[in-house]
Parts: C-alpha cells; structure tokens; sequence
C-alpha cells in the first residue's frame, strides 16, 4: 500500500474546481421550468436559489470539520463508519458509488447527448457513451493530471456562465416580472408548492462536499478542503441566483412553464433564433465538467472501501502513475451501463430523498463527535457551531417528511437502495471505518 501522504497531490484550486463542478450540473438549467408551474412571484423564484444555497453553506461548514477531525478519502463512508458504526458507513459508501456518482455521471452524460447530439450529428446515447469513456480515460492518468483538467473545464464553465448573465444583463430584453417583495411573495414562499421546489433546489445543490470524498489526496487537506467546501458553495450560491435572475428577467414565465431546456429557451431570447444551438454547445462543455468531477471523487469512495474490505482490495490498487484506475474503471462501467438500459429517470427525485438522509447523519454527527470526543484534534471548527449543523439538520428532516408526504414512490425507491445497500453490506463486509494509516 502506498504511503498516504505521497498521494497527496491535489491542491486547494483542484478541490475547490472539483466542488463547483459537482455542483453546477444539469439542476440550474432544467428545474425553472417546473418551478414556475405554481410559483410565480419572482422574489420567491429567487429565495428558491438563495435559501438553497444557504442551506448548502450550513451543510458545507459542518463537513469541513468533519473532514478536518476524520481524515482520509470516502467522505460520508469514513464519516459514518467512525461516528455512528462501520456497517452504517459501508451502507452510505454503496449508496455514494451507485446513487451518489455512478448514476448522476450517466444522467449527466445522457442530457449532454441530447443537447449537443443533433450539433454534431451523433446519436445522443453514443455520445453520452463516447464522452464517459473520454472522461475516465483522462482520470486514468496521474491524479495531477485530472486535476489540471478539472480546474481548466471547471474555469471555463464558470467563465461561460458569467458570459451569459453578463450578455443577460445588457441586452436590454426585460419582462414585467418584478423581483422586489410583496404580500404574494410570502404566500408563496408559506405554499406546498415552494417546499417541494425547494427540495428539487437543494439536490440542484448537492455536491457541495465533493472535496470530502477524496481529501487523502489533497496537499495540507486539514485546511484546504474545508476552504473548497465554503468557498465553493458560496461561489456556487451566486452563479445560480444571478442564472436564473437572467432566466426570468429575459424570459416570460409562460415560456418557461413546464420546459426542460430553459437555458436554451432564455438564449434564444438574449441572442435571436440562433441562441438555442449556441446554449446548447455551452451546456454541453459544462456538462463535461460536472462528468470530470464526479469521476474524480466517486472512486475515491470505491477505494477507501476497498482498502478496508478485503474481498474489494484489488480495487483499491493504484498504476504507476498514482491513479486508483480499477476503481475509476468500475465508477464508468457502472455509468455505461446507466447509459445503456436508460431505465433511471426517476433517479434525480429519488436520489435527492436517499442521500439527505446520510448528510443527515453526517452533519448530525458533528454535535455528536463534539459531545463525545471534546479532546479530538479539529483544526476547522464549524462556524456558527451548533446553530449552523442544527439548521442543516432541521430542514434534512423536513425534506424527509415532505418526500414521504409528497413523494410516496420515490421514498419507497430511496427504501429499497438502502435494502439493496445493506444487503451488499451483509455479503461483502463491513469497513472498520478507520483512516488509513
């Protein structure tokens, strides 16, 4: 086994690319069009993104402790493992490789088929299937060299974003919708109707604790990963409120009820009749940046549980070069052959309601660690320590309770995965949820 420390070679601007990237996926650019079905107050379109991202901030400075207290790669599988019980911990680590990762790279994939498969005359699963094989071919070398990759797509993507609100902004183009508060906008923020976007809202912001899963390999990671989980987050916040203040500046609210491809719609408006072909072509790049992200972190959880399993050991061999390649190898199978049965489009509700349970769990974990390990080194400490976990916790519950309300199907589907989890849990083993030494 190699020793851990000479595997740290992932600086802070790879991590902090890695969690923007995680981040800003397919969620901003499809979910206004069913959001605006019933909410229609242009304030409260607004705080969607805004209470969404303060809710992922709280989230992402009670990880950065937790990544500072329990160090090594895997993220809510090393959380979980040590705070609460390692089988818990291998749980979350199959529900992080399939639902966390695997599925969303696919996802990801399959809507950069359909946005610029008609661009370049492919059919969009083969192009979904050609770009996931690309990506794991470059993370299959050095992780320095994924990392430079990751900073340059993830710089470019978030360049292009601030483009096109930049291009928003000036083109003159204003619809009647007004963004200042009034008597509507607390009735619809008090509706049914805001709970549940605001919970499509938050999955749209999952992935602000991307850095945790893979921080064995981040120079001076005590400091940098929690640095990348707030900054990025905080970055993330802005670009998504300044995104779709544009969508709803440019576009009628009529235009966008129900649509999938806003952005799209709302270039169409800001450029002329060829905007859409050219939002597609900046989506796709985008897209290819969320797909390189995830295919940097999600191994690292395959790893870290190969590392402490010894049936899954051979998967937690590196090449010469330093890169986990089985585990990458296993992330993109398990992608393609998403991609291939195309039996998943429930994955985007049901993941949300999965994995909010364990960042339940892990940021619950932080007050319990406190409470029972006082003496544990933690070079960061949560700011705002316990409110901050509390709130996160808090509307981690409510989320729970409104998808089982509101969502029945999609709660069953996110009860059967951790079945299926446990299951996986019970024939494999268990991680013994320690840090490698």
């Amino acid at each position: 086994m190699a020793d851990p420390s000479s595997l740290r070679r992932l600086g802070f601007s790879a991590a902090l690319a890695t969690v923007i990237a995680n981040v800003v996926g397919t969620g901003v650019f499809t979910t206004l069009g069913y959001q605006v079905t019933d909410t229609t107050d242009g304030f409260a379109l607004l705080m969607l993104w805004a209470v969404g991202g303060i809710i992922a901030l709280t989230g992402a400075l009670s990880y950065g402790e937790l990544s500072a207290a329990i160090r090594g790669s895997g993220g809510e599988y090393r959380f979980l493992g040590r705070i609460y019980h390692p089988g818990l911990g291998t749980i979350a680590g199959w529900v992080s490789i399939a639902v966390g990762f695997a599925a969303p790279v696919a996802l990801a994939a399959m809507a950069l088929g359909r946005y610029a498969g008609p661009l370049v005359g492919v059919q969009d699963r083969y192009l979904g299937i050609l770009v996931i094989c690309g990506v794991t071919g470059v993370h299959l070398l050095a992780p320095e060299t994924g990392g430079r990759v990751q900073v340059a797509v993830t710089s470019l993507k978030v360049l292009l974003i601030v483009a096109f609100v930049a291009a928003g902004l000036s083109s003159g183009i204003e619809t009647p919708l007004t963004f200042a508060p009034g008597a509507d906008s607390l009735r619809q923020i008090a509706s049914g109707p805001f709970a549940i976007a605001l919970v499509f809202v938050s999955y749209a912001y999952s992935g602000f604790n991307a850095a945790a899963y893979f921080q064995g390999e981040v120079v001076d990671a005590e400091r940098n990963v929690p640095r990348a989980l707030v900054l990025g987050t905080l970055l993330v916040t802005a670009l998504y409120v300044a995104l779709n203040w544009v969508f709803l500046r440019t576009t009628p609210i009529a235009d966008l009820t129900g649509q999938i491809e806003v952005g799209a719609i709302a270039a169409g408006r800001i450029f002329g009749p060829a905007g859409g072909r050219v939002m597609s072509a900046i989506i796709s790049l985008l897209l290819i940046s969320t797909i390189s992200a995830m295919t940097l972190a999600g191994p690292r959880v395959i790893e870290a549980m190969a590392e402490d399993l010894p049936p899954l050991r051979p998967l937690a061999e590196r090449t010469g070069t330093g890169a986990p390649a089985r585990a990458v190898l296993l992330q993109g199978a398990l992608a393609l052959a998403f991609v291939l049965t195309n039996s998943f489009d429930g994955v985007l509700t049901y993941a949300g309601f999965t994995l909010t349970l364990f960042s339940l769990l892990a940021v619950g974990g932080v007050m319990l660690l406190r409470h029972r390990e006082p003496d544990l080194p933690r070079p960061y400490r949560t700011w705002g320590y316990p409110w901050t976990p509390l709130f996160f916790v808090a509307f981690s519950l409510w989320t729970v309770v409104v998808v089982m309300r509101d969502r029945p199907t999609q709660a069953v589907g996110g009860a059967v995965t951790l079945g299926l989890a446990a299951l996986l849990t019970w024939v494999v083993g268990e991680g013994d949820g320690a840090p490698p030494g």
